[in-house]
């Protein structure tokens, strides 16, 4: 191991807990037009950075589906005059760490460095590379497709596959949201639809910055202006569709998996939405709390039907799916099924008890500092306020917007967003 990547590990493992008080972020434009958000914090000498497009998989053409995650895997892997080994062997040198992902909305690079100098400066040359000059070699792309198709079949053999495929199709049919990557789709692409695909969407207008850790304003400034100075300046960001809410259903799907997969759920919470903090705490009672909530009660303490049961909202820049998800043995699906809609069903009618939001309460705000005890767990927080564009003091109310909540709040956020006219159900293996 190099003496660099040494150092951050050793820097890492002393690190002491951030402060529990919510950070202070500052946000500006960049020249380009990037959006910032900033968290100055000189606890550990590191600095992380996440950098999202508005380049997820539901601004792809219905023809090119698989070409978001593509284009977003090899922009680490070829920049103008360095292929991926060198680009690795610089990183390790530096002792640098990069990551990211594609999800619906977002496509995301992820960096972490030293905050020295000679350090920081390497790495933020190779991340300004990757942003600018990628390089989408034909060889790579050919290898990488190869691997995508590959890893997609394999993928496809699992059940837990099948049915999240198969629920975020019947939630959405038609809107981007429900689009889904094939063997087909990816094994068709082209190299010039990578290419068409990152000029259209990998420009400034469409891009967030979040920057956490060991720099002044002025050193994060310089830092914003070189990562996006050569960004293009169009296009701008478009709007997501709205997507329509399905009628209530059920797709059974064969499988030989000894456990059944089942699935509940339907399109719910958008990003912003002032019912998403009477959702977060009704729901840590009716499947987000573990062992307290009640669906983990009745179908795996009082009936044993299952090992875990969850349920969860999660808000996008549309309507995002609420979702139950449990398994269970194959001759017990059905009554698996049936006991979780009943619960369901009485949380809807009932919603939660004077203690159980008590308790929910006190869990949601006792946890919240463990959210904010990390540069990369700011991290994260920052940039999803920056690129949804959430208010800057959401972490400093996010306390205080839990404790609001009342019974009311919860049974009227449920029955607005949670209607089982709309509940679609998947089962896989199931008898």
């Amino acid at each position: 191991m190099n003496s660099c990547k040494c150092l951050l590990l050793l820097v890492l493992s002393l690190a002491t807990p951030l402060s529990n008080a919510a950070p202070r972020i500052e946000r500006w434009q960049t020249t380009a037009g990037a959006r910032v958000l900033f968290v100055e914090n000189h606890a550990l000498p590191i600095v992380d950075i996440q950098v999202d497009f508005a380049a997820g998989t539901a601004y792809e053409n219905e023809a090119q589906a698989g070409v978001a995650a593509l284009t977003r895997e090899l922009l680490e892997l070829g920049v103008a005059g360095m292929d991926e080994t060198q680009i690795a062997s610089r990183l390790a040198d530096v002792g640098a760490q990069l990551s990211g992902e594609v999800d619906r909305d977002r496509a995301s690079l992820v960096l972490r460095t030293l905050s020295m100098a000679d350090k920081r400066t390497v790495a933020l040359d190779l991340l300004r590379a990757m942003l600018s000059t990628p390089q989408f070699a034909a060889a790579v792309f050919e290898r990488e497709k190869a691997r995508s198709v590959a890893a997609l079949k394999e993928a496809l053999t699992r059940p837990e596959t099948l049915a999240s495929r198969a629920l975020w199709s019947a939630m959405y049919a038609a809107h981007p949201y429900g689009r889904q990557t094939t063997a087909e789709s990816v094994a068709a692409l082209e190299r010039a639809n990578v290419l068409a695909f990152h000029a259209a969407h990998y420009t400034a207008p469409r891009a967030t910055l979040a920057i956490v850790g060991d720099l002044s304003r002025a050193q994060a400034e310089a830092v914003a202006e070189d990562l996006t100075a050569a960004l293009p300046a169009s296009p701008g960001m478009t709007t997501i569709a709205v997507p329509e809410l399905p009628s209530s259903g059920e797709q059974r799907i064969a499988h030989p998996a000894v456990q059944a997969h089942l699935l509940l759920g339907l399109p719910a919470l958008k990003r912003g939405d002032p019912d998403f903090f009477p959702l977060l705490v009704g729901n840590y009672t009716l499947g987000g709390g573990g062992f307290v909530s009640r669906l983990m009660k009745a179908v795996r303490d009082q009936r044993g039907l299952a090992y875990s049961v969850h349920s969860y909202f999660q808000p996008l820049a549309q309507l995002g799916p609420f979702q139950i998800g449990l398994q269970t043995k194959k001759e017990q699906a059905q009554d698996a099924l049936k006991l979780t809609r009943e619960v369901l069903a009485s949380f809807l009618a009932q919603g939660p008890s004077r203690g159980e939001l008590l308790a929910a309460k006190q869990n949601l705000i006792g946890s919240f500092p463990l959210r904010l005890d990390s540069n990369s767990e700011i991290l994260g927080s920052v940039a999803v306020i920056g690129f949804y564009g959430l208010p800057l003091d959401y972490l400093d109310r996010y306390p205080d917007n839990i404790e609001k909540v009342t019974l009311a709040d919860i049974k009227a956020a449920f029955a607005r967003r949670v209607r089982p006219a709309h509940l679609v159900t998947v089962i896989v293996a199931g008898d």
